[in-house]
């Protein structure tokens, strides 16, 4: 049996403005098992929340690293962590 986790990424780049929260949400739906949001930060980050198990998580920062997102990532900082629950899906915010 696999642990979830959860895993706190902030993108930076050109990440407001180009649908990348609600590709994210689609990518996160996608991989499946995965709750948690994506959200706009006041500094042009996006910040995404994703809780699950570890593989299912790791196969978002992939994602999130990659070149399929829209607009252009300039890199991301992730920390993860213990899950804290409470989230009903993946939502963007």
């Amino acid at each position: 049996m696999t642990d979830n986790v959860r895993l706190t990424a902030w993108v930076r780049g050109r990440v407001q403005g180009v649908g990348f929260r609600w590709y994210t949400r689609a990518t996160a739906l996608a991989i499946g098992d995965l709750t948690g949001f994506a959200s706009n930060l006041d500094d042009g980050r996006v910040q995404v929340v994703a809780e699950g198990p570890r593989p299912a998580c790791e196969r978002l920062l992939d994602w999130l690293r990659g070149d399929d997102t829209p607009g252009r990532v300039d890199g991301v900082t992730e920390i993860w962590g213990t899950p804290r629950g409470g989230y009903r899906g993946f939502e963007t915010r």
